[in-house]
């Protein structure tokens, strides 16, 4: 069953919004369900919660051995 949703945008938003639904070639209000579909799906696991950027750097630091005491002494020399 479908329902009505008003929303209220800004209309430069809007414009883009429409731009990017006719490239897509899906309407506005299957762009907002697809959105609001994403709301309340839970993530398979940690790795798929990061963004793109942060899961390419996650462990990245790993073979280095730097725990949190390193960081802190890095901070109190960066900052006195």
């Amino acid at each position: 069953m479908h329902t009505k949703l008003t929303l209220r945008l800004d209309h430069q938003l809007i414009g883009r919004a429409k731009s990017h639904a006719r490239r897509t070639g899906k309407s506005v209000s299957q762009l907002v369900a697809d959105y609001f579909a994403l709301l309340d799906r839970t993530p398979i696991d940690e790795e798929t919660a990061l963004p793109p950027l942060t899961n390419a750097l996650y462990g990245a630091l790993a073979p280095a051995q730097i725990d949190e005491t390193d960081y802190r002494r890095f901070l109190d020399e960066k900052y006195r």
